[in-house]
């Protein structure tokens, strides 16, 4: 991964765009700290789909119910209808 000084980046903001699209995700530093990357849009869908299972992966999952927490029914409070 290629590292971008915060100016740098700022002024080449377009070769930036095109050489994370073309060679991969882009560091971006501040004051010698990598602060931020960016990648392409192919890429954050790759890791937002990798991140987020589907209710049907979760539901045919082996992960034991003890490990999730769910509230019992009727503990909590109800609100009362309005008066109409």
């Amino acid at each position: 991964m290629n590292s971008w000084p915060v100016q740098e980046a700022k002024a080449h903001f377009s070769e930036l765009l095109n050489t994370c699209v073309t060679a991969g995700p882009q560091i971006v530093t501040r004051r010698g700290e990598e602060t931020a990357v960016l990648i392409s849009i192919e890429e954050w869908r790759q890791l937002q789909h990798a991140a987020r299972p589907s209710l049907k992966s979760l539901l045919l999952s082996d992960c034991q119910t003890e490990e999730l927490e769910i509230p019992q029914r009727g503990r909590s409070k109800r609100r009362n209808p309005p008066d109409l």
